[in-house]
């Protein structure tokens, strides 16, 4: 049985030899498209199809560079470590074959290769890293500290990514979909109800709220008067834009000032000339 603590800090490259002894080379061979298998362990779940034509495109003017990485499960049958996307691309070329590395592994280095290689990209969102971390978590049966040192993550970095999971679907799919990012989700899982995570959220869509604006309207959080500090919230970013579109119509910064019940416009003027600009525009003179 492999050692499973040694082989998750080993990274791809190291698990890539044949067995036997440290000499040995990597095993490296075109194989039929049709004879691979994709991983289902494979964290991304979910594909830009831009991108893959994209990638097709430029596979087909440069070719693969980066081969992809499959395991050998019997004659002419192969499960897919990492390089998804590269796979996906040359079948929507209508390739036969695709250049692979072939590694001899059990299932338990799958696990571990198909999350480690992938956590390791970019490319993924912070949702799809999160369930890679609380699978490698549950499979491997090791705490956050150990994944950590093993990912080259601090544990407070892990806990963050595992607390994202605990957020209502909703929110989560918002993650995956770039509408929030990573900062918002930290500032609503410090809320306690669902409920109240998922009003301020809808705050954050309607308002475009930045990071720190969502950081500030959770941190002033007040449970009795949540609607009340809604309400005053939405009416400050109307008047926000009241504010911009006058300035843009007089060409001045304009202010208001006041409450919902009475207020006042200040415009202000630099010259006589500016001040006899805004009258014409007010068909005063």
């Amino acid at each position: 049985m492999v050692n499973k603590r040694n082989t998750l800090g080993r990274g791809l490259g190291s698990l890539l030899k044949t067995k036997g002894n440290a000499t040995d080379k990597k095993v490296f061979d075109e194989i039929n498209l049709k004879f691979i298998d994709t991983n289902s362990d494979q964290p991304r779940k979910s594909f830009d199809e831009k991108k893959l034509h994209e990638l097709s495109a430029s596979i087909k003017q440069h070719g693969i560079i980066q081969p992809i990485t499959v395991r050998k499960i019997s004659e002419n049958k192969y499960q897919l470590i990492s390089g998804e996307r590269r796979y996906k691309a040359s079948k929507l070329l209508g390739k036969e074959t695709i250049p692979a590395f072939i590694k001899v592994a059990d299932d338990d280095n799958i696990l571990e290769l198909a999350l480690i290689e992938n956590i390791q990209r970019e490319d993924l969102n912070s949702i799809e890293i999160a369930i890679s971390y609380k699978k490698l978590i549950d499979e491997l049966k090791i705490n956050q500290e150990n994944l950590g040192s093993r990912v080259g993550k601090d544990r407070s970095t892990i806990n963050n990514y595992l607390r994202l999971l605990k957020l209502p679907p909703t929110i989560q799919k918002g993650l995956i979909d770039n509408k929030i990012q990573m900062g918002h989700a930290r500032s609503l899982i410090t809320l306690e109800k669902s409920e109240i995570q998922l009003k301020i959220y809808q705050l954050i869509l309607s308002n475009k709220l930045s990071v720190r604006k969502t950081e500030e309207l959770v941190r002033n959080f007040d449970k009795e008067k949540l609607s009340i500090r809604t309400k005053e919230f939405k009416r400050n970013n109307e008047i926000i834009k009241i504010e911009s579109k006058l300035s843009s119509y007089f060409g001045t910064k304009v202010k208001t000032q006041g409450d919902e019940k009475k207020g006042k416009i200040l415009i202000p003027y630099k010259t006589t000339n500016d001040l006899n600009r805004i009258l014409e525009l007010l068909d005063i003179i």
